[in-house]
């Protein structure tokens, strides 16, 4: 006889959950790669202010433990990326500011400068990116663009792949490479069950990771690099234009990214194979959604005509969320929705940035090596191989804000190198980083579905990264000098 279910009363249940919510969460114990990174943080950040360091002053060596204990953090991980963000601008605030806790020079760094890291004009632009993204899934436009644009490449799975990455590589220009795959995964989980399985199925799921993480270099607010080398080109009186830094990325975004289809269906993907999709889209027609798809064409347009109307893109993303704000197609439980997390960690690269100059760090570190010796190329090229090796192991985020700060400083010290040359070949070649299941979100998630082996991910993305990055650091700078762009 089954046991007759008990019904609590509402005041039971209210009270049940009040006091689940009251008990402390688990706390999940650190792993060994944690612990050992917070202890060799600790010791990273003591050395500089122990010992004496050969030709750096007081300030330097402050700057110099907060840059090695930002490095052992990142690359760890022993907290979260964001924490090791504000870390670092707190303690730049603590250590080298005005209003330090120790002594410091007169004309030491505002502290408003650090802090302001987090409103830089970079993180509004980023903030306005976000925004219209967000709006997008909310108002289903996404899944709705892509059920359009992949009815031309039906019929045969090489070229429905072509398609698939085409739309997830445009959809992550303007939206995060994260989310673009998420969005992307969920279209695609029919598609991969009508493949046999194996290696098609491997190949469309390791397609729509490599697609994300390529086509984030098209536009500045396609990833975090991107503002992370805007903002410090703009520190130092820089600007590039929305429309200026897609003529210099995407170019090379399409080159890579037909070049991974490529590679793709000739490892995975057999010649011969059908696939029928019957994929519709559902417009929704009311008030606020098509308010929200007029302000995403125009910021969109206003974007990419910067030139034309000479409002700076940074403003326009900031009007954006003016506009979708005043209107209410967004309101303010959107805004709490945003990856909040990424944009104070491009505030910390900037902070951290913002200091190594300031310091006269970034003269230091730069001097323990012979750059000078080294003609233009040869520091592009080093660089390049740089920040494709660290995004394969720590996020994009972090290699891109470790790295572009000194390579700033080298720009001003080697003759034939340009400042925006070395900030952009570093953004885009740590977008590049795309050979294990950690080094990016999108590859996680692709690595979840169960149907790509690390092998296989790793194979690709060493091939992909490889060869991007060759042809970004021997033939893009050439190419933009001869465009007026450098």
């Amino acid at each position: 006889m089954p046991t007759p279910s008990v019904r609590r009363s509402r005041p039971a249940a209210v009270r049940d959950r009040r006091a689940a919510a009251s008990r402390p969460a688990r706390r999940e114990p650190l792993s060994t790669k944690q612990v050992i990174g917070l202890i060799l943080g600790g010791i990273a950040f003591l050395l500089p202010l122990v010992l004496d360091v050969p030709d750096l002053d007081d300030m330097g060596e402050r700057m110099l433990a907060i840059f090695l204990l930002a490095i052992v953090l990142w690359v760890t991980e022993a907290i979260p990326l964001v924490a090791t963000a504000v870390l670092v601008i707190g303690l730049e605030v603590l250590l080298v500011s005005n209003q330090a806790l120790l002594p410091v020079p007169e004309d030491a760094t505002a502290y408003s400068t650090f802090l302001g890291a987090l409103a830089n004009p970079v993180i509004i632009l980023f903030l306005g990116g976000f925004l219209i993204a967000d709006g997008a899934a909310k108002y289903h436009l996404d899944k709705n663009l892509a059920a359009v644009l992949i009815k031309p490449f039906t019929g045969s799975a090489r070229t429905t792949v072509l398609g698939l990455m085409v739309i997830t590589a445009l959809l992550s220009m303007f939206m995060s490479n994260t989310a673009t795959t998420a969005t992307m995964f969920a279209v695609i989980i029919p598609i991969l069950g009508a493949l046999p399985s194996g290696k098609p199925r491997t190949g469309l799921a390791l397609s729509i990771p490599v697609a994300a993480n390529v086509g984030g270099i098209g536009t500045p607010v396609g990833t975090p690099p991107n503002a992370i080398a805007l903002g410090a080109l703009a520190e130092r009186g820089y600007h590039i234009s929305f429309a200026s830094w897609m003529v210099m990325a995407v170019p090379l975004m399409l080159v890579i990214l037909i070049g991974a289809w490529l590679l793709l269906i000739a490892l995975f993907i057999p010649n011969g194979l059908g696939i029928e999709l019957d994929m519709k889209a559902s417009w929704a027609t009311d008030r606020k959604a098509v308010t929200f798809y007029v302000i995403a064409d125009c910021v969109i347009l206003a974007w990419m005509t910067e030139s034309l109307h000479g409002i700076n893109a940074n403003v326009v993303g900031f009007l954006a969320v003016v506009a979708l704000l005043v209107t209410k197609v967004m309101g303010g439980e959107d805004l709490g929705r945003l990856s909040w997390p990424v944009l104070w960690l491009v505030a910390g690269g900037i902070a951290l940035g913002d200091g190594v100059g300031a310091t006269g760090l970034d003269a230091w570190i730069l001097s323990l090596f012979n750059w000078g010796a080294m003609p233009a190329l040869v520091v592009v090229i080093v660089m390049g191989a740089l920040g494709l090796g660290m995004s394969n192991v720590i996020s994009h985020s972090a290699a891109s804000n470790l790295l572009i700060p000194l390579a700033m400083g080298l720009a001003t010290g080697i003759d034939g190198l340009e400042p925006v040359t070395i900030a952009v070949v570093l953004a885009l070649a740590c977008s590049l980083g795309m050979s294990l299941p950690i080094s990016t979100p999108p590859n996680a998630i692709a690595y979840a579905t169960g149907e790509v082996t690390t092998a296989d991910m790793t194979k690709v993305g060493i091939v992909v990264g490889v060869i991007g990055t060759v042809l970004l650091v021997l033939f893009m700078p050439s190419i933009w000098g001869a465009l007026g762009l450098l």
